[in-house]
């Protein structure tokens, strides 16, 4: 029997009920993910491999985070087990989702009358008409401390950046993994995601320190929020040939010596593993990054590829990655290791840039 100090509201009771078995319900309806210490981790609420999403699977010792709690490291929404199964079982409304949530704890259900067809409210989220504002409010990168951010990763040429922009003082929700005192705003560089037609679909935020030198101190300086899924940060126009990589400094790397190659930022391996491929695409390069995340992402892109009469073509860092390998060699040594990797022909892209 649930304790007197609970809510009456059912859908509090089998909140409660699903975060004593967080860990039964992650590995249900969040399979492609795994345990890690406290945590269980996966790629998103509708259980895409990778690392992006943590569930509490018990209650942090200060008391700051409960089990059940779920957060996205990477667009920055967050909720509880109830959300979950919402996501997993596509359910409409209130009484769908708690009935799902019964039949996993094997509770008897309700007579028809008890709970009216109320739907329930998402979890806190950036839909895409919030993400087309805050990009409306942003100002154009050159001569701000966002370009000075960049500079400072020796990424200096930014012609035809069109999907960047700066917010002088954006909204920075504070997690549990937060200092209290943490700032509400600061400086961003912000990047248009887009679909295949150009339209808006989300934004992704990277916060940064007041003077440029480096990410903002806070837990997560980099969110994205919007429709993200198949979509990603563009830079020019589609064609044949395109590379795709997971994060916007890693493509912007490669831009410093391959200018007019048209790149898309998928910003995340879960999200880069889905990215929508252009009807004309018949050649992806894919500028992994060297970690587990960024291998799963590469097979699951070659697959889908492949299926689609693309050929796909890893483009390997020195480094952990390009931005790291263009900061540690310069754009010479750059231009150099992709020249060994680059398809016949495509060679043509590589440019030089004062």
């Amino acid at each position: 029997m649930m304790p007197t100090t609970l809510s009456s509201s059912p859908a509090s009771q089998i909140a409660v009920r699903l975060a004593d078995h967080a860990e039964g319900v992650c590995r249900h309806y969040l399979s492609k993910g795994r345990k890690e210490g406290r945590y269980w981790l996966v790629g998103d609420i509708r259980n895409t491999p990778g690392r992006s999403l943590y569930v509490r699977l018990s209650a942090s010792p200060d008391g700051r985070g409960a089990a059940g709690k779920w957060t996205d490291a990477q667009s920055g929404d967050h909720g509880d087990l109830l959300d979950v199964i919402a996501a997993a079982r596509n359910c409409r409304t209130m009484r769908e989702t708690l009935d799902e949530a019964r039949r996993f704890l094997s509770l008897s259900m309700p007579p028809p009358a008890a709970e009216p067809p109320v739907r329930r409210s998402k979890a806190p989220t950036g839909t895409p008409d919030a993400a087309r504002r805050l990009l409306a409010a942003a100002k154009p990168i050159t001569g701000t401390i966002a370009q000075h951010y960049l500079g400072g990763r020796s990424i200096t040429d930014l012609t035809g950046l069109n999907a960047l922009r700066f917010h002088g003082a954006c909204y920075y929700r504070a997690s549990s993994d937060d200092d209290a005192d943490v700032r509400p705003a600061w400086p961003a560089m912000i990047a248009a995601v887009t679909d295949l037609d150009g339209s808006v679909t989300g934004v992704h935020r990277t916060w940064l320190a007041l003077d440029g030198s480096d990410k903002a101190p806070v837990a997560y300086p980099r969110r994205a929020m919007g429709h993200l899924l198949g979509h990603g940060v563009r830079f020019g126009r589609a064609g044949p040939v395109m590379v795709v990589g997971e994060g916007i400094e890693t493509l912007l790397s490669l831009r410093q010596v391959m200018p007019l190659m048209p790149m898309i930022a998928g910003l995340s391996a879960a999200h880069l593993a889905a990215i929508l491929f252009p009807a004309c695409l018949k050649r992806l390069y894919v500028a992994r990054d060297d970690d587990p995340a960024g291998a799963g992402a590469l097979t699951t892109l070659i697959q889908r590829a492949t299926q689609a009469g693309i050929v796909v073509v890893p483009l390997e860092p020195r480094l952990d990655d390009f931005n790291s390998d263009l900061t540690a060699f310069g754009r010479e040594r750059l231009a150099a290791n992709l020249r060994g990797q680059l398809h016949r022909g495509d060679g043509a892209h590589l440019q030089m840039q004062g």
